[in-house]
């Protein structure tokens, strides 16, 4: 294992490239099994989440071939996953249930892991497989489901964007027409609607509430290039916020980034997008602000541990309320071990900004607390430590890179034990 080695660092500047998304690659790797030609993939980031679904496609029969940036994958041979332990790795394996069950009529995985981030069941998932005609049985820590698809309508019970996701694949190859009430509205959604419309598929109204998929009888060949991270960017907004800063992101995706955006301009920072890219300045000090995470386009919760980063050093009062995963706090805990001053109740965390935090040994619990960890060790006297760094490489491509070549003092290191 390794841990990061943090130094405060001056005011950050200079580009950034920023990756393509994981959250539209995954679902968009998993779309590949509903054919049996090959799907191109382009800018496939390196993380350790494709790594492991590379692996768990693979073991679904799937051919996986890395060419520079690009993945080719060919699912001609499909058959459900031979090696359990890949699925229980992260959640994101959830969405080869509808791809295994369009076609080959039974998918069988174990119910998938993911970061500790409060509960997060598959009942909606399953809800909507169930309508569109599949058996649902549970047995030894895993789920199977068998059956015909046939188009049906389908309300969740909440805009669920894993379960939108899944539903929309396997209502792909579904006879009939469905319709998804109440569908998660998030850009990685549109670009896997746009993905499998390149592929053959019949899908309208991706980005609204109601999604109407036309069942056909197969998919094709496609070479896609999926969007940018949102969420990445949001992190170096912030990073240019919490030194103040000025970067220049590139393959920034601004419109989706919105909410994001029009707080931190709010709290006094200069955000605009420009031909080469999205420009952050931050010469003043910032003010306070509150947020409370909502379903796209509000909000999003992969930004409310950095947003209280950034708070924690900002003065005054800020306030943050995560209605999406009302447990997601943990890296509150840490950042208080390095000065912050933060109370947490019942889904709310109250941020009482202090002039400087202080180095110190910290551990990450989950993807986006380790990014909360890295912004705040920017700003922090002396040297902090980060562990657990597992989380980071998750969704994070190559950060400490990228922050080293913007005037971050980060340093990656082997942990003592090793």
């Amino acid at each position: 294992m390794a841990h990061y080695a943090v130094r405060e660092s001056p005011p950050l500047r200079g580009e950034i490239p920023i990756s393509t998304s994981k959250n539209a690659v995954l679902p968009i790797m998993c779309g590949a099994l509903l054919t049996g030609e090959d799907v191109r993939i382009e800018r496939v980031p390196e993380l350790t989440d494709v790594k492991t679904l590379c692996a768990l496609l693979a073991s679904c029969g799937c051919s996986v071939k890395k060419e520079g940036d690009a993945l080719v994958l060919n699912a001609g041979a499909l058959q459900n996953p031979q090696d359990e332990e890949d699925v229980r790795k992260m959640r994101a394996s959830v969405l080869v249930l509808g791809p295994l069950l369009s076609r080959l009529g039974e998918a069988r995985i174990p119910l998938p892991g993911g970061c500790a981030i409060g509960q997060r069941p598959i009942d909606q998932h399953l809800k909507g497989m169930s309508a569109l005609g599949a058996k649902v049985k549970f047995d030894h820590g895993g789920v199977t489901l068998s059956g015909r698809l046939r188009g049906a309508v389908i309300y969740l019970d909440m805009p669920s964007v894993g379960a939108t996701e899944n539903l929309l694949m396997a209502a792909t190859l579904a006879s009939g027409t469905t319709r998804i009430e109440n569908a998660a509205k998030e850009p990685e959604i549109v670009d896997l609607a746009a993905f499998l419309n390149a592929m053959g598929a019949r899908i309208c109204g991706a980005g609204t509430s109601t999604i109407v998929i036309e069942g056909v009888r197969a998919l094709h060949a496609v070479s896609w290039q999926p969007i940018s991270d949102r969420i990445e960017a949001g992190t170096f907004l912030v990073a240019a916020g919490i030194t103040g800063g000025e970067l220049l992101l590139r393959h920034c995706p601004f419109a989706e980034l919105e909410a994001v955006i029009l707080k931190l301009q709010s709290m006094g920072m200069d955000i605009t997008a420009t031909p080469d890219g999205v420009l952050a300045k931050c010469g003043c000090p910032l003010r306070g602000a509150d947020i409370t995470t909502q379903p796209y386009p509000g909000f999003p919760t992969d930004m409310q541990a950095q947003m209280t980063a950034l708070f924690a050093t900002t003065p005054g009062i800020s306030v943050v309320k995560d209605t999406i995963f009302p447990q997601r706090f943990m890296h509150c805990s840490e950042l208080k071990r390095m000065g912050a001053d933060i109370k947490v109740d019942n889904g709310t965390a109250v941020i009482s900004g202090v002039e400087t935090l202080s180095g110190a040994p910290v551990m990450a619990s989950d993807l986006r607390a380790s990014a909360a960890l890295v912004l705040a060790a920017l700003k922090a006297e002396g040297t902090t430590e980060i562990h657990r760094l597992y989380h980071i490489d998750r969704g994070y491509e190559m950060i400490d890179e990228k922050l080293l070549a913007i005037g971050a003092a980060v340093e990656r290191l082997p942990d003592d034990d090793n």
